[in-house]
């Protein structure tokens, strides 16, 4: 574990596939903090609204649902594979969230403004009991502007693809790279061009390029930020 002088909130920002949360999880372990990937609570809600038949390009019901609801992210009470618990209303959600059905409407409902807005506030309450790695796309300017120390993790879309190409492959499924190219692509677009919150640096965040590095080699140049 790192000396207490570390930083207590440690904001990871950067678009889809950069390595995020693989960099966010490890740093974690090894400063002993929580490791929260806040992508987890738009899929939470997206989980929701489908378990409750609302209609995901429904924006008013959907913001309406995520306003109401208290979404938690706590250290992992199992040993399953999770990194932490994700509870609505202390209901354990933590694999529910990961189905292609949530997956399908997840980036529709992120980018709803009310949603966004909602969210935040609840990743901002949970960010603020310190001891934390937060990873996500807008962490450093607007969930914690006020975090120890913001990493921006970039990486080129023909990188991050790659990566991801050979993260199904392992898995024993197909994969087709033209494809995730055209995905991340997308996503970068609706993720940089969204009204509340685009995905950009925060202005005192340290831009980390990792197209020519591996994690460890990630995790080195972030823990010699954390001394």
């Amino acid at each position: 574990m790192m000396k207490t002088s570390s930083p207590s909130i440690i904001a990871i920002d950067g678009p889809a596939a950069s390595g995020k949360s693989t960099l966010g999880r490890i740093l974690a372990d090894r400063l002993g903090y929580l490791f929260f990937d806040t992508g987890v609570m738009y899929r939470a809600i997206t989980w929701l609204v489908l378990d409750r038949n609302i209609d995901p390009l429904d924006e008013a019901a959907v913001t309406q649902l995520a306003e109401s609801e208290h979404i938690d992210i706590r250290p992992p009470s199992q040993k399953d594979g999770r990194v932490f618990d994700v509870l609505i209303d202390n209901r354990d959600i933590t694999w529910d969230i990961r189905s292609p059905e949530v997956e399908a409407y997840v980036s529709v409902i992120s980018a709803y403004a009310g949603v966004r807005r909602a969210l935040s506030a609840q990743q901002r309450r949970i960010g603020l009991r310190g001891n934390i790695v937060m990873a996500g796309r807008d962490i450093g300017t607007v969930v914690l502007p006020e975090a120890d120390l913001k990493v921006y993790l970039d990486a080129s879309a023909e990188e991050r693809a790659k990566r991801r190409y050979h993260e199904i492959i392992q898995r024993g499924e197909k994969a087709d790279y033209e494809e995730i190219l055209q995905k991340v692509l997308e996503r970068d677009r609706i993720d940089s061009t969204r009204a509340v919150a685009p995905l950009r640096p925060a202005e005192d965040a340290i831009i980390v390029d990792s197209d020519r590095m591996d994690v460890e080699e990630v995790l080195a140049q972030v823990l010699e930020l954390c001394r």
